[in-house]
């Protein structure tokens, strides 16, 4: 057949494909955190949320969307549920009025307070699974693949 490509082809990308290896490593941390902050009713994409929140002023929307890498409509939807819980407040931005800003309530940061040793504790976990400065080096080149 013209068009079939040899098995060891499939089994190269298998073995040297940086997006494959990068995916399968994101859904193993990805499943590792939802599992420790399963307890307090939050997955990982929402306590990443949430501690992009953690700051002096309301976020524009964007600037969190930019720095979660996702695009508005899934921003919308991660926030939801954490609007209905009463974690996140979603408000008028009085600069443009047509933009929203997102903040943290009290609720919020009382279990972000509560999330943050989860964190710390499963990413040193993570982190002891790699030696030396490996840790430093993945952060680096996964930052410059940004």
């Amino acid at each position: 057949m013209a068009d079939s490509i040899p098995f060891k082809q499939t089994l190269h990308v298998r073995d040297t494909c940086l997006c494959l290896h990068a995916r399968r490593a994101a859904r193993a941390l990805g499943r590792r955190f939802d599992e420790a902050f399963r307890p307090l009713g939050i997955t990982n994409g929402q306590f990443s949320l949430l501690a992009s929140l953690n700051r002096p002023e309301p976020a524009k929307m964007g600037a969190v969307a930019r720095l979660l890498v996702m695009d508005r409509t899934s921003l919308t939807a991660l926030l939801k549920p954490l609007e209905q819980r009463g974690l996140v407040a979603i408000d008028v931005d009085a600069e443009d009025r047509r933009g929203r800003r997102l903040r943290l309530t009290p609720k919020g940061r009382r279990l972000l307070a509560r999330a943050l040793p989860i964190w710390e504790r499963t990413h040193a976990e993570v982190e002891s699974l790699l030696s030396g400065d490996q840790p430093d080096a993945l952060r680096q080149s996964l930052r410059a693949l940004e």
